[in-house]
């Protein structure tokens, strides 16, 4: 029996455990992982930021993924304790973060501001917990991990602490990199993002929203405080994250620090101009890469067909190749448009699609928690 902990549920105050049956295939206190990795442990589990839309996102693929769960809190901002969040048919009641006990809690996945994140996941460690977060407070830490569990997640054997995710561009852009780089040596990349709105939290979707029902409409809307320093419909931004003295914004400067950081790459360099544009949910990344050998397509293709969090789509004669509205709500990153570079024997041009709020975030941070708890 699944229980789910929660504070104030039902008529009364106080706490409770609300059971949940039939749920998972119990085999002596255990049960199969969903990527086939045998047998792992039934875990209490917290998400920190469960109201905002990756924390949702996270509660939803607990249960695509069937993830092995005994108990769960749900945490949030006093803003949004007492409110209710969805999970397995079930209004589950927020708890205020500012009052947490992590004492209980073996796994707490936080998606929460950088300056949030940087509070409480340390009060969340000190507690016992392993923390997955998904801020940038801890990424580039020297005794952080930053994982990719396709990549580098033999990082989390025996692990503790904290352990952090990955910018989601860089996640994505990753995600279609590493097979090539393990089959000719990966040097620099050069290329543009194409973010989707979503990236920026509720508040971009509201822009959006808000900007096509004028647009349909005719009508103007109260404005509150937009999410981008332009309108987004119809548009497209080239700018995403603060600029720094030479021109770059600090979301491209993290493709290449979190790459070298994730695939043991010191020398890797990138250029990158990350684009905002007007597309609901997944980014996209246009890369030229540029590598140690001599490529071709062919074994390109071969390398990302075999490799894991990957599908192939590049086959233009037939119109196939990655887009944000097939990559949405799908567990693998779209890879395509693979191509010689004219002019370099050692150099790919392929365009990369995934789901930021999936493995940009919160199917990462699952995986990793699954990682945690594979027997």
């Amino acid at each position: 029996m699944l229980r789910v902990r929660h504070l104030g549920w039902g008529k009364g105050p106080g706490g409770g455990f609300l059971p949940f049956s039939g749920l998972f295939c119990r085999l002596s206190g255990v049960v199969h992982s969903p990527e086939g990795q045998g047998r792992i442990a039934m875990t209490k589990l917290a998400v920190v930021g469960a109201t905002g839309a990756v924390g949702r996102e996270v509660l939803n693929l607990l249960t695509i993924r069937n993830f092995p769960l005994t108990e769960l809190r749900v945490f949030a901002s006093s803003r949004s304790a007492g409110s209710n969040v969805h999970f397995r048919g079930n209004d589950l009641i927020v708890e205020d973060l500012a009052g947490a006990d992590f004492s209980t809690v073996e796994i707490a996945i936080f998606d929460t501001p950088d300056d949030v994140a940087a509070k409480y996941a340390p009060i969340a460690r000190d507690a016992g917990c392993i923390v997955i977060d998904n801020s940038a407070a801890f990424r580039m830490d020297d005794d952080v991990p930053l994982v990719i569990p396709e990549i580098n997640g033999r990082l989390l054997e025996k692990r503790s602490g904290i352990i952090a995710n990955p910018n989601c561009t860089t996640a994505i852009g990753l995600m279609g990199l590493w097979p090539l780089h393990k089959e000719f040596g990966l040097e620099r990349v050069f290329g543009s993002s194409y973010q989707a709105v979503s990236g920026a939290g509720e508040s971009g979707i509201a822009q959006l929203n808000r900007e096509t029902r004028e647009y349909v409409t005719g009508v103007a809307e109260e404005i509150g405080v937009p999410a981008f320093p332009h309108p987004i419909l119809r548009n497209v931004i080239p700018h995403i994250g603060r600029f720094d003295a030479n021109g770059n914004t600090s979301e491209e400067m993290k493709f290449e620090r979190e790459g070298r950081k994730i695939m043991n790459l010191p020398h890797f360099s990138s250029s990158l101009t990350c684009v905002r544009v007007p597309v609901m949910r997944s980014h996209s990344v246009d890369m030229i890469a540029f590598f140690e050998k001599r490529v071709s397509v062919r074994r390109a293709h071969d390398a990302l067909r075999e490799a894991s969090g990957v599908t192939l789509k590049d086959d233009t004669a037939k119109g196939l190749y990655p887009m944000p509205l097939t990559a949405t709500e799908s567990f693998d990153c779209e890879v395509g448009r693979v191509r010689m570079v004219p002019g370099f024997q050692k150099a790919l041009h392929l365009f990369v699609s995934g789901d930021q709020l999936w493995k940009g975030a919160a199917l990462n941070a699952v995986q990793i928690a699954e990682r945690l708890v594979s027997g």
